[in-house]
């Protein structure tokens, strides 16, 4: 029998205010190096998804976050350069105003759906941010 091979498994994470304003973080390494993205990462063995969204988004912003919706699953085997990973994507509140760059970030920003045309999104992180965007405008 041929050797199993399982995806990565991650979490993206869509953290907004009440002004539909959203965190954005520059990427500090490859793959998309300076590219912006969700804050997320790698689910760690034993870890609960949602845990990992928690812990992701403070290790990245500095923002302690309380997640709202599982807005979905991605998993396109080509959505990341290292390979085969599945995102599990949700919206989250936080004080915005205890953001700072850390770990794997080399700067974060506040950013609106109309700032999305100026810069450059790593991996499929359009499409997540159009999916969260339209859950908190539709109340889905």
């Amino acid at each position: 029998m041929g050797k199993h091979r399982n995806p990565g498994l991650t979490t993206d994470i869509f953290i907004y205010n009440d002004k539909n304003e959203f965190i954005l973080i520059k990427r500090k390494n490859d793959p998309y190096k300076n590219f912006w993205a969700l804050p997320g990462g790698f689910v760690d063995y034993g870890e609960c998804v949602e845990d990992a969204a928690i812990r992701e988004a403070k290790e990245e912003t500095s923002i302690d976050v309380r997640l709202e919706k599982l807005i979905g699953v991605y998993s396109k085997p080509d959505r990341d350069p290292r390979g085969h990973t599945v995102s599990i994507a949700f919206t989250a509140k936080g004080n915005m105003d205890d953001r700072n760059a850390d770990d794997d970030a080399a700067d974060i920003g506040i950013f609106t759906k109309e700032k999305l045309d100026k810069i450059n999104l790593a991996f499929d992180h359009e499409e997540i941010i159009n999916e969260c965007l339209k859950s908190i405008l539709n109340n889905v």
